[in-house]
């Protein structure tokens, strides 16, 4: 594992483990520490410019969390993103969001809908994948609270980690983006029409798109790998 995590900065109103904890997670997500990597925390204290404690701390949250599998006398690895973890989020997560955006439609106000909108104009051209990210991040937000649902919002809330990972690779995958938009777009006139059971169709393809993209993706990446292995074993 080469040196790749900037020191952290201290933030006077959040504890040091939570500081590390967050820059954990969010080098997982965005791919920085690899699925399979082994997390040795000598090194990663180095990098992050803090000591042992807060780095173990973190690695046995992220462990609760599924960022981080631990084996016995080997130590603690990136967790690998399997075909089952991706169906089984991305099928809670269609069915919700689906619900999301039929009731926003039944419940947005007029200024939820000016948030949306605005959100829409700065996806329109985002600097860089990040920003698509944070972009992406806020629009689902904001039908989430015009759901007016608590317990919706909540259930959602308790899956933000592992959908924040699965957000950022699916919109990595090259022409993501520019779809994605445009079925944002789409939810957006659904909901500004009241049209609760087109919003909900919409939202709920949305993420169905999104998790068929991520598969072909996997399937794409994996297949070197498998060439490279069968010529190995018929050689």
């Amino acid at each position: 594992m080469g040196k790749r995590l900037l020191p952290v900065k201290l933030d006077s109103y959040k504890p040091l483990r939570e500081i590390v904890l967050e820059a954990l997670r969010e080098a997982i997500i965005n791919g920085v520490l690899e699925p399979g990597e082994r997390l040795m925390e000598i090194q990663l204290a180095e990098e992050l410019g803090v000591s042992r404690t807060p780095i173990r701390e973190a690695i046995r949250k992220l462990e609760l969390e599924g960022f981080v599998v631990m084996t016995p006398r080997k130590g603690a690895y990136v967790a690998g993103v399997s075909y089952k973890d991706i169906k089984d989020v991305f099928e809670i997560r269609a069915a919700l969001e689906g619900l999301a955006a039929g009731l926003a439609a039944e419940k947005i106000t007029d200024e939820e809908l000016e948030q949306l909108e605005r959100v829409l104009h700065y996806e329109k051209e985002p600097d860089n994948l990040e920003d698509m990210i944070q972009s992406d991040t806020d629009f689902h937000a904001l039908l989430y609270k015009a759901s007016r649902n608590e317990k919706l919002i909540g259930i959602l809330g308790n899956l933000r980690e592992q959908i924040q990972r699965y957000r950022a690779t699916s919109l990595a995958v090259p022409g993501r983006v520019r779809y994605a938009i445009a079925e944002h777009r789409d939810i957006v006139d659904a909901i500004a029409r009241h049209d609760v059971k087109e919003a909900q169709a919409l939202a709920t393809a949305h993420i169905e798109t999104a998790a068929n993209i991520m598969f072909e993706a996997m399937r794409e990446h994996a297949k070197p790998k498998e060439s490279s292995e069968s010529k190995h074993k018929e050689g």
